[in-house]
């Protein structure tokens, strides 16, 4: 990781052009819908301030979405789009690799171990789960799995 990015973001990330994994992360945990088009009408500084502001406690996680609520709102006209938040997400399970990490893995040639997967943090099991969906660009999914030393 570079940061509060991991290196395979390395090329979007100093202008946090694109939404960085932490962001997401914060979304899902949060439970809302930031579009791309919203982010990019942020500023630089608000931007840094979704990278920044902490959303792992209740009270967190409750601010997290308050805030951007409010921010979506008042830049948009538009309240946000709430998502469901589950409960136990994917990348906190730790005791099943979902298939899609498995899929796009055995692709490449390479076979993703339970016991690599409860080595990973929160937000790198989080990344591969998002960087394994259908139409997400595979160039990074790679580029992850060796940034956290599972090839």
């Amino acid at each position: 990781m570079i940061g509060d990015f991991f290196e395979f973001e390395a090329d979007f990330v100093n202008a946090l052009r694109c939404i960085p994994m932490l962001v997401r992360y914060k979304l899902d945990t949060c439970g809302i819908k930031l579009k791309l088009s919203d982010w990019n009408q942020m500023t630089l500084s608000e931007r840094a301030i979704l990278v920044e502001l902490p959303c792992s406690t209740a009270a967190e996680i409750k601010f997290y979405q308050e805030y951007l609520q409010k921010f979506i709102l008042d830049h948009t006209g538009i309240p946000a789009t709430r998502l469901p938040i589950d409960p136990i997400p994917p990348w906190m399970d730790v005791t099943t690799v979902p298939p899609t990490i498995l899929e796009k893995a055995q692709a490449i040639g390479l076979t993703i171990t339970l016991h690599q997967w409860l080595g990973l943090t929160p937000l790198q099991r989080f990344a591969l789960i998002k960087l394994s969906l259908s139409g997400h660009e595979n160039k990074n999914f790679p580029r992850a799995l060796t940034e956290f030393n599972l090839i």
